[in-house]
């Protein structure tokens, strides 16, 4: 039996998982877990389970918790105990049976490597296959968001750091890239991840395309957090200006594991902008705005990891966010004085910049305990959508009657995975001009799905945008759940209604159309991309002469991934990192199990299968078995008639999946079930209906 910890918390003996409900007992679990081999304070675990406003009873109430654990433990043949000790509890793990532990582990295995990338590759390639999604997202404990989370997820982006550099330096460019693009969209301030990009790039011959990403980071950096490119970077360009030989690529920095500093090859000092200062909790940090960062990346964490466990009042385990390693940490900033916003900066990008609120690129998964507000991104290689494009444009850029105080809206609606965000974030920056006061990316849900209410969304935007007299903003309400979920932001002069006056986009997989009777705005919908814009993508990601060279099996490839564009994304990161097979032969090997092949093997965020499971994930119990059935049964379920021997699901069942976008318009039909979708179901049915335990 093991325990998992890199992604939702569950158990797993084989291939057999049990996701743990959310649930105090869990939030126990992870607080153990997160330090196990080590004796946790009473009163740590009770602040992990409750918070810091903690019932009379907390310190009965977590011995029914341990109580409870231990039951789980005996009914699953968990042999590891959880053991009282003074002042606390501890919990016994090892690599094999607890995932963090094992990650760690491999890890520090691979920086015995250094003298042979070969392995040292491989064991990090291991090391990160560990990783299952988004870190602890069916534990709800801001405490352990708020304080452990960072942490976790700073190890994985060393982790990758290092990955690309050894990529890099045994010549396997094109394999770099995917982790590469990857990364610098999720970590926009991430300096050292965009100055290997632009180097893999130069290194495949692209000098134009390196030098593009130059400029678009430079711009990123200048326009939203109002601060150079660094050193390291800037002499980069340079090179790739002169067309320097950039020599061997060098290896990479020591990393910081838990507080222990583990010897690798130097490397160029890597800046990371969009990183959290981890600081005592509670303290105000409070040093000049122009501070330097801390830069001393081969400290080790302040504490000797040999010294007795903390048992004092409130305090968490030896190696607890008083004594965290100071790796990549951002410059520490006085929220109370913003700083002048640098020329060409809207004051939106300027507020954002000086709360440290750099946000990472839609769509991703960023380990949290809140998602948060930050500029629109730009979006890198968008294509298609031109007709879709230029009317949003025009929508955004409308004079509203002056008595008509209610926002401007534009809805974007569609299937999961089909280029809401894309479009919105596409679209907002062509008419950024139109916004003196900025652009606004507000995620409506959490990192674990959850959707965000509308009063913490509404003090959130209204804390960013400042007081009024800035002229108009453009807010894009990414990935809203239901009507409810927005109503009240766009209710003018409401008690929650902060939006009167600026323009709104809604981004969506529900039609709302609810939210549009009521509140008026205009709706785009999107379907899936044409024969021709699926082309033109394949054109953009992947080189013409790759494509052009070879213009049928490009075609059948587009055909395979049922012009998704989620689909034809991925499948385009997998043939980036394999620029010597013939689009023919990947053709055939996609048509032998396209959702098998439709994902990433080292990030499982990113695959079709994912997308789809988290999407049919938001569906009521009742509504989820309905669309199974529908997609498991012949297409004439979808009629309105239904089959002769069990007539036809009814149209309300239907409409509300259509309006889900799981149904597509037919034809045949009035409705009809995309067949990658379909042929997810089919596959999946079995594991989706597998039993989560609730402890």
């Amino acid at each position: 039996m093991r325990f998992q910890l890199l992604g939702p918390l569950a158990l797993a003996d084989g291939t057999d998982t049990v996701v743990l409900q959310p649930s105090k007992p869990a939030n126990l679990l992870a607080a153990l877990l997160l330090h196990a081999n080590s004796a946790v304070s009473a009163e740590y675990l009770q602040r992990a389970i409750w918070g810091e406003e903690q019932p009379a009873t907390a310190k009965a109430a977590l011995q029914t918790c341990v109580l409870r654990l231990r039951r789980l433990f005996s009914r699953h043949g968990v042999t590891t105990s959880i053991e009282a000790v003074p002042g606390g509890y501890r919990i016994t793990a090892a690599p094999p049976t607890l995932d963090l532990l094992g990650f760690r582990d491999r890890v520090r295995r691979a920086a015995g490597l250094d003298r042979e990338p070969e392995a040292e590759l491989c064991a990090l390639r291991d090391a990160l296959a560990l990783w299952q999604g988004s870190l602890l997202a069916n534990v709800r404990s801001v405490v352990l968001h708020r304080d452990e989370v960072p942490r976790l997820a700073e190890e994985r982006l060393r982790a990758v750091e290092r990955v690309c550099d050894l990529l890099l330096g045994l010549g396997r460019c094109g394999e770099a890239l995917v982790d590469l693009w990857t990364a610098t969209r999720v970590h926009p301030g991430h300096e050292r991840f965009h100055e290997q990009l632009i180097e893999a790039l130069y290194r495949s011959g692209r000098q134009a395309q390196a030098l593009a990403e130059y400029r678009r980071v430079k711009g990123y950096l200048l326009e939203e957090l109002g601060v150079d490119p660094s050193p390291s970077l800037r002499r980069l360009e340079l090179s790739i200006l002169r067309g320097e030989d950039l020599g061997p690529a060098g290896p990479a920095a020591p990393h910081v594991i838990r507080g222990e500093t583990v010897p690798l090859p130097a490397t160029r000092p890597s800046t990371d902008r969009g990183a959290v200062p981890v600081t005592d909790r509670g303290a105000v940090p409070a040093t000049d705005p122009g501070a330097s960062p801390v830069t001393d990346r081969g400290a080790a964490a302040a504490g000797d990891r040999g010294a007795p466990p903390v048992a004092g009042r409130g305090a968490p385990p030896v190696g607890d966010r008083g004594a965290l390693p100071v790796a990549h940490a951002a410059p520490v900033t006085d929220r109370a004085a913003v700083p002048a916003a640098a020329p060409g900066t809207t004051p939106v990008a300027a507020r954002v910049a000086a709360a440290g609120t750099d946000a990472p690129a839609a769509g991703t998964d960023a380990p949290a305990a809140a998602s948060r507000i930050g500029p629109v991104p730009a979006v890198p290689h968008f294509t298609g959508r031109a007709a879709e494009t230029a009317a949003m444009a025009a929508r955004l850029t409308a004079t509203s009657p002056p008595e008509d105080d209610r926002p401007l809206t534009v809805l974007v609606s569609g299937a999961p995975g089909i280029g809401k965000s894309a479009l919105a974030q596409h679209a907002a920056r062509l008419v950024r001009d139109a916004f003196p006061a900025g652009q606004l990316l507000v995620p409506m849900t959490r990192a674990d799905g959850e959707p965000r209410p509308a009063d913490e969304v509404a003090a959130d935007v209204a804390a960013t945008l400042g007081a009024s007299g800035e002229g108009r903003a453009l807010l894009i309400l990414d990935d809203v759940i239901d009507a409810d979920q927005v109503r009240p932001l766009l209710t003018p002069r409401g008690e929650a209604g902060v939006l009167p006056g600026h323009a709104v986009v809604v981004t969506s997989r529900m039609g709302l159309g609810g939210l549009i009777a009521t509140h008026g705005g205009w709706v785009q919908r999107l379907t899936t991309f044409t024969e021709a814009e699926s082309y033109a993508l394949l054109l953009t990601a992947l080189g013409a002469e790759r494509v052009e060279a070879e213009p049928r099996a490009a075609h059948r490839l587009a055909a395979l991934c049922g012009h998704f564009p989620a689909a034809l994304r991925i499948l385009t990161a997998r043939l980036l990192t394999r620029p010597g097979l013939r689009l023919a032969d990947a053709a055939d090997w996609l048509g032998e199990d396209p959702l098998a092949r439709l994902t990433l093997t080292d990030s499982p965020d990113h695959s079709v299968d994912g997308l789809f499971d988290r999407a049919l994930g938001r569906l009521a119990p009742r509504l989820s078995e309905a669309f199974t059935h529908l997609a498991q049964g012949p297409p004439a379920l979808l009629d309105d008639q239904g089959p002769e021997d069990e007539g036809p699901v009814p149209e309300a069942v239907r409409e509300r999946l259509a309006d889900a976008g799981l149904l597509e318009d037919g034809p045949p039909g009035p409705y009809r079930i995309h067949d990658l979708l379909r042929a997810h179901v089919r596959r999946t049915a079995r594991i989706r209906d597998r039993r989560t335990e609730k402890v």
